[in-house]
C-alpha cells in the first residue's frame, strides 16, 4: 500500500469516524514529512496548519543512523478536543468528491531501482534489531 492510499484511507476513515484524531494526525505528519514531492504535500497543507495550530510541536525529527534523513516521531500528547471540529472540517474539504487529495497521483518514478526481495529482507531484520 502506497502512502498516499493510506492518507486517503485515514483520511475517510476519520471523516466517517471510524479513527480517532490522534490516530489521524500520526499517518497525515508522517506522510506530510516524508514525501518529497510538492504534489501531495501542498495538499495536505490545510490539514497540516490545523494540526500544528493545535498541537504545536507535534512531531520530532529525529537522525536515522542506518539511512540519510530523518525519522517522524509523533510527540507523546493528544490531540485537544477543541480543535477536533475545525480538523474534521479540513479533512472534509480535502476529501470532497472534487478534491484532487483522493484523485489517483501521476507521481514521477524514482531512477532508483525497486529493491529485491533479499534487500527487503535484510532491510526488514535490520529494522527489527533497530527497534
Amino acid at each position: 500500500m502506497s502512502s498516499a492510499s493510506s492518507v486517503n484511507d485515514a483520511l475517510t476513515s476519520y471523516a466517517a469516524g471510524r479513527i480517532t484524531s490522534d490516530q489521524l494526525v500520526g499517518v497525515v505528519a508522517a506522510a506530510y514529512y516524508r514525501e518529497q514531492g510538492a504534489g501531495s504535500r501542498e495538499q495536505l497543507k490545510p490539514i497540516i496548519a490545523v494540526i500544528e495550530k493545535a498541537h504545536p510541536g507535534m512531531v520530532e525529527l529525529a537522525h536515522t543512523a542506518g539511512r540519510p534523513g530523518f525519522v517522524v516521531r509523533l510527540a507523546e500528547r493528544p490531540f485537544p478536543k477543541r480543535f477536533e471540529p475545525e480538523l474534521l472540517r479540513a479533512v472534509q474539504a480535502a476529501t470532497a468528491p472534487g478534491s484532487l487529495l483522493l484523485a489517483p497521483e501521476a507521481a514521477p518514478r524514482s531512477p532508483l531501482p525497486a529493491p529485491g526481495l533479499f534487500a527487503r529482507i535484510v532491510g526488514a531484520i535490520r529494522r527489527v534489531f533497530s527497534a
